[in-house]
């Protein structure tokens, strides 16, 4: 009888191999999905500034209002980076010779901006608008989080569809009165599901979950 071309322990194997072909195409799409799947590629996301801007002083140390810099989140969609002009407004007087503005001074003589570099940064196929979640009762810290407490900001969310829709589903923990919208330390002085719940009642807040909500 002539020898088999091949060893035995080959036909034993064989249905193994057929299995490994089908699951390691799936293991790989998989793979790459979660790689670059919001939850892992932006949460910590706390890139360089030109800057360098400490929330933590002027937010949290002096108690600036958010909306003294970004003076469009209430009203438009976007929440304005502010304009040279803005800082200048403080630091003609303060600090004026620091050596960490010189970009912000040289902004300022030449009209050329200065290149900051978005955070927080939705893809071009997500419509969102800030004035429809502040002027709700929706605070900066639900999707910001403590950024009075940030020296450099980073993103602490995922900002994926999955956590919006949990948001738009579920609405009350993130509810508050509109007097403490920009107080980022605040906190309710009485269950938030109840308070959240009766805002949400108040206020006729029910939040859409249709794809045309946010894909436009």
């Amino acid at each position: 009888m002539d020898k088999p071309p091949f060893p035995a322990w080959l036909d034993r194997v064989r249905p193994l191999a057929g299995v490994a072909l089908v699951l390691a195409p799936l293991y790989a799409v998989g793979l790459l999905y979660y790689a670059g799947s919001p939850k892992t590629t932006d949460v910590g996301y706390q890139p360089v500034q030109p800057v360098p801007f400490s929330h933590a002083l002027h937010a949290g140390d002096l108690g600036m209002d958010c909306r003294y810099c970004h003076n469009t989140v209430e009203v438009a969609a976007h929440a304005a980076v502010p304009p040279t002009a803005t800082c200048m407004n403080c630091h003609k007087a303060i600090a004026p010779d620091s050596e960490k503005l010189l970009p912000v001074r040289e902004s300022y003589a030449s009209g050329e901006p200065v290149r900051w570099v978005r955070v927080h940064d939705l893809p071009d196929y997500a419509y969102f608008d800030h004035s429809a979640h502040v002027s709700r009762g929706v605070s900066c810290v639900s999707c910001h989080g403590r950024i009075d407490t940030m020296e450099e900001v980073r993103q602490v969310e995922t900002l994926s569809m999955a956590w919006c829709l949990d948001c738009h589903r579920h609405p009350e923990p993130h509810l508050r009165p509109q007097q403490f919208i920009t107080d980022l330390d605040w906190t309710p002085t009485e269950d938030p599901e109840v308070l959240g719940s009766r805002l949400r009642k108040q206020n006729n807040i029910n939040p859409s979950t249709d794809c045309s909500t946010c894909h436009r």
